[in-house]
């Protein structure tokens, strides 16, 4: 398998909190993967160092199978990163704004750059601080995309987007991903933009990977689970997440998922589960794990 980003053991501490604890994962390259956790969780982080904007405490990060902070030129004009805050020069226009990407960027692409804002119906006139959120986060997508890059790494890139921007955001994102073929790598707190656009999936809590892989082998691998509240075994090994009412127990299981939702005699029903079922389950296990603890 070839790997976009690799973490071997990588730990990241701010004084003494640590962001990143021991934190091992290989991202497959060609892919669009999720990352997925609670605010604190290390997300922004682990993509900060992948751009080498931070050093490691511990450990490494290897992208495309460089180090970013030692091999920096051989890193960066392969990646485009498309930061949370979507930052941009306001004052300049969209035309300057391109300009300026093509000066920085040694593999950038203008005719790509200008026929996507064309297409996009986004005057290159205007001031970038004067245009929508929605404008100003495709502009911020074409000055990433525009590297042509092998690799696209997207903190919380449509967060504060109305539902239609978001997802005509995806939806040109994913059109430039089928085109070119990169690996990204996107942040985002919103399930069902994950499941719309992501195949491959990383649940990350507390600096440490609880979840990777495909999603559909995540979830052929778990089913959900809903039966008498009088049943036992809510600490078998296999029970992921559970939620006990007065008449029933509900729980996210990792077991073969079931071709079919099917009731058994006892009255409990089987059903495959949804990736929404089985994020939530790990990062409720994972958080009550840490307040046991």
């Amino acid at each position: 398998m070839s790997v976009a980003l690799e973490a071997i053991r990588l730990t990241k501490r701010f004084g003494k909190v640590a962001a990143l604890r021991d934190c091992d994962l290989a991202l497959p390259s060609g892919r669009v993967i999720g990352l997925v956790g609670p605010n604190g969780a290390g997300k922004t982080t682990l993509l900060h160092l992948a751009v080498g904007l931070l050093d490691a405490t511990a450990g490494e990060v290897r992208v495309l199978g460089w180090s970013p902070r030692a091999h920096p030129t051989l890193v960066l004009s392969r990646v485009g990163f498309l930061a949370q805050d979507r930052p941009l020069y306001g004052g300049f226009s969209v035309a300057d704004t391109l300009e300026l990407g093509r000066h920085l960027n040694p593999r950038w692409d203008m005719p790509y750059a200008r026929a996507r804002i064309e297409r996009l119906g986004i005057p290159f006139a205007r001031a970038v601080g004067t245009l929508s959120t929605g404008q100003r986060a495709q502009v911020a997508l074409t000055l990433a995309l525009g590297k042509r890059p092998d690799l696209i790494l997207l903190d919380e890139p449509v967060a504060n987007l109305d539902p239609l921007a978001r997802r005509e955001f995806l939806q040109e994102l994913m059109g430039a991903v089928a085109e070119d073929g990169s690996t990204v790598v996107l942040t985002s707190h919103v399930i069902a933009d994950l499941e719309r656009v992501c195949d491959h999936l990383v649940v990350l809590v507390d600096g440490r990977v609880r979840l990777i892989g495909d999603v559909d082998d995540l979830l052929q691998q778990h089913a959900f689970v809903v039966g008498p509240a009088a049943q036992g075994a809510l600490h078998d090994p296999s029970v992921i997440d559970s939620a006990r009412s007065e008449r029933q127990v509900a729980r996210l299981v990792r077991t073969p998922q079931p071709e079919e939702p099917h009731v058994d005699e006892d009255g409990t029903t089987v059903r495959p589960a949804t990736l929404e079922e089985v994020v939530l389950a790990y990062l409720r296990s994972a958080r009550e794990r840490a307040e046991v603890a």
